[in-house]
């Protein structure tokens, strides 16, 4: 691996300016930018999940953006997989590929490695969404604390969507997650052989720019989004329909809110969220290199930061 061609990674919560850094690092580097968030991935969801706009784009080549149909099934296998396409394709156009996101287990797979689990069957998958609608993270706590705790102590007990995979996991297979873990292949990239940046905000000033940027989307469309959205149904254990703020804007939608409302506990949501990045990447990402986004870096800076890695 040479510096020209070693990955950069980007990590940090929502609104944290990776974008902003990953373009100026693209303009140093020749670079070409590869999404690592679960939901810009939707081909449904530009202005509600921040994706890159058309000014943003036309300044590097950006790849894994917006192609994932609403309904469409779309894993961390499915992701790693695709940038593994992406990286022999940037190699063979001479271009540096920068992976930038907010998704902690996307940066985990790519950098530890991600377990051959077999796909989850539709009748599982069903099953486990009815469960989850009519008990939520209950549901799934009581089955895995009986039958593996293994697993349940690993992730977090708060997140249905984790809770979900591990029990969809055990029903699939048989084998709890963490077992499936313990047998990871070597990783896509050797995380000593990359940079990663981890841009590390402060709470209060993350807050302020999450605040700022909901107002914007709702200038700039949000809620037609949303309406094009539920306009042949919605159906919020989705995947696609995680969208930070869409049920709070849905709820609108239906008269179930009014919309300084909605506006408000969708923002208290993207700071929730925030919160459990900031916490993920704190205690996964000690050994990444920390960035303050409140600190300019400068071109020297960035260029140092480009080429140091061992």
């Amino acid at each position: 691996m040479t510096q020209s061609d070693a990955p950069i990674l980007i990590a940090g919560p929502t609104a944290s300016g990776k974008s902003a850094l990953a373009l100026r690092l693209a303009a140093l580097t020749n670079g070409c930018v590869i999404n690592a968030d679960a939901l810009q991935v939707y081909s449904c969801w530009s202005v509600l999940s921040a994706r890159p706009d058309e000014s943003e784009t036309r300044q590097a080549p950006h790849r894994l953006y917006g192609h994932v149909g609403k309904y469409d099934s779309y894993s961390t296998g499915h992701w790693l997989r695709q940038v593994e396409t992406c990286l022999t394709e940037a190699k063979s156009e001479g271009l540096r590929p920068i992976i930038i996101g907010g998704t902690g287990l996307y940066f985990g797979a790519l950098t530890q490695g991600l377990a051959p689990i077999p796909p989850v069957p539709d009748d599982i998958r069903a099953a486990g969404n009815a469960l989850r609608l009519g008990a939520g993270k209950d549901g799934f706590l009581a089955d895995l604390e009986r039958e593996d705790p293994e697993t349940l102590s690993g992730i977090d007990a708060n997140n249905p969507a984790r809770l979900q995979r591990a029990w969809e996991v055990l029903r699939t297979t048989g084998k709890g997650l963490s077992r499936w873990q313990a047998d990871t292949p070597p990783p896509l990239v050797d995380p000593a052989k990359a940079v990663r940046l981890h841009l590390d905000a402060d709470r209060d000033w993350l807050a302020e720019r999450i605040e700022r940027r909901f107002d914007l989307m709702m200038d700039h469309g949000a809620l037609e989004e949303v309406e094009a959205y539920i306009a042949d149904g919605w159906d919020a254990t989705l995947p696609s329909a995680q969208a930070i703020g869409a049920k709070e804007l849905v709820a609108y939608l239906r008269d179930e809110l009014d919309l300084p409302t909605a506006i408000d506990l969708a923002k208290v949501q993207t700071r929730q969220y925030a919160k459990r990045q900031r916490t993920w990447f704190r205690n996964r990402m000690r050994d990444w290199t920390r960035l303050d986004p409140q600190k300019e870096v400068t071109e020297q800076t960035l260029e140092k930061l480009a080429s140091t890695f061992s």
